[in-house]
């Protein structure tokens, strides 16, 4: 038997040896060479004409380079830009409004922070390409809900699965604060005929939401505090409960809470509320948020502004308004990321998002701001500035070329490559372009 099993070690040495010598040397990280551009690096100043090396997935060099690479493309006439990064979007949670199968952006029930929206984004979506090829490299899929919606995931425009897709999860958690309007008929009840009081009913309802929400926070700080207990000093463990263990992070400030409030005394209450309790928030929607533009800055808030189509409510509003409010924001100090709405009705035109940009550029934003809310701001509110955001050395060669400047709307992206490999910018809008450009002459 000692004779057999020497006789085995050997053999096993030999095969050993036989693999190694056979085995393939460590393949050598390929490099792109993209050629007399004008870059946009978007954390400087551009760069005309400029070049930048890709290497491994990531920018490894960027200025005016003579370095050799395996492969080079001359964008000359071309300008060179980060991949955007779109935040609070239906984008993947629905296709057609009026299809009730397609749409998969709400989940029953008012507090339900458990939720994951990116579990629900449909990775074979038709809005995807078309989105990605408008220059959006990242999107943020919002579950919608009434009051605690759920968690949000930050997803890349390419990928064959959820999984493959998902950059950051969880991202954000998304807290929708009530109300703080009275309608028409609680302002009008004794007029009509209606019960007396049905403004001071409205303002009684307000207050209980507010109240079950901080309520909801508090049991899910109480909870934490317990479990924290039971792990560091062998307290009583409260056991796992999925919707207070998913608050975690957020009431510690590790991440984000995405505060939806459109009007300014829901803006003003959320605030208050972040500041008693120490919460991390970021302001979504944020339609009002210019009227308290200096308090934001002061508490430095961010604000995901969305509203940039929105009619003025008050006649004394300026027709402009919205169109100028990002340039107030910027004047004032607050950090402004640009947006669509989240309804599933505006995750068609995601693809828009420069043009959003635009808008706010010819009403006072100046252009480089613009990009950054495109592309810098988001990923510092979403804590991936060290990898997304800016076309910098060591961070994700996601990026795109177009044949002008993006914020014009003449502009075609040409080129799209993300984390250094290039992908197709073949979509739905393509392809018919394509189809009925080449159909039969009529007889």
């Amino acid at each position: 038997m000692k004779g057999n099993l020497n006789h085995n070690l050997t053999l096993c040495c030999w095969l050993a040896i036989a693999a190694c010598a056979s085995a393939p040397a460590p393949a050598r990280a390929q490099t792109l060479l993209l050629k007399n551009a004008t870059v946009h690096p978007v954390s400087g100043p551009a760069l005309s004409p400029g070049d930048v090396l890709l290497e491994n997935g990531k920018v490894r060099q960027i200025g005016h380079l003579n370095v050799p690479a395996d492969r080079v493309v001359d964008l000359t006439g071309q300008h060179l830009y980060p991949g955007f990064l779109l935040l609070n979007t239906a984008l993947g949670l629905s296709e057609i409004e009026e299809v009730r199968a397609t749409l998969d952006a709400e989940e029953v029930g008012q507090f339900v922070p458990e939720v994951q929206s990116w579990v629900a984004v449909n990775p074979d979506s038709e809005l995807l390409p078309v989105a990605r090829a408008n220059g959006i490299a990242f999107f943020e899929p919002a579950p919608e809900g009434s009051m605690i919606a759920g968690q949000s995931a930050l997803m890349a425009m390419d990928g064959w699965t959820t999984e493959e897709m998902v950059f950051k999860k969880p991202a954000a958690l998304h807290v929708y604060w009530p109300s703080m309007e009275i309608s028409i008929a609680g302002r009008r009840g004794g007029r009509r005929g209606r019960a007396a009081g049905s403004a001071e009913e409205q303002i009684k309802e307000r207050e209980r939401r507010i109240k079950e929400l901080a309520d909801f926070f508090a049991d899910a700080r109480a909870y934490a505090q317990a479990r924290d207990a039971a792990q560091t000093n062998g307290a009583a463990d409260p056991g796992l409960n999925p919707p207070w263990e998913a608050m975690r992070p957020y009431l510690k400030g590790e991440r984000p809470i995405m505060v939806h409030a459109e009007e300014l005394r829901q803006i003003k209450s959320a605030l208050q509320w972040a500041e008693t309790n120490h919460y991390k928030i970021v302001i979504a929607g944020g339609r009002d948020a210019w009227k308290v533009a200096e308090l934001l800055a002061k508490k430095n808030v961010p604000v995901i502004y969305d509203d940039i189509y929105s009619l003025p409510l008050s006649e004394a509003e300026s027709y402009d308004i919205h169109f100028k409010a990002p340039e107030l924001l910027r004047q004032a100090g607050v950090k402004v990321a640009l947006s669509l709405q989240t309804t599933v009705f505006d995750a068609p035109f995601a693809r828009n998002l420069p043009y959003v940009a635009s808008q706010a550029v010819a009403y006072g934003l100046p252009a480089e701001e613009a990009l950054k809310a495109m592309t810098l701001y988001p990923a510092q509110i979403l804590g991936v500035e060290d990898r997304l955001g800016a076309i910098e050395p060591g961070k994700d060669a996601t990026l795109f070329a177009c044949t002008g400047d993006i914020l014009d709307l003449r502009a075609n992206v040409t080129h799209f490559w993300m984390a250094g490999r290039e992908v197709s910018l073949d979509n739905r809008h393509t392809r018919l372009y394509e189809k009925y450009r080449n159909r039969p002459k009529p007889h």
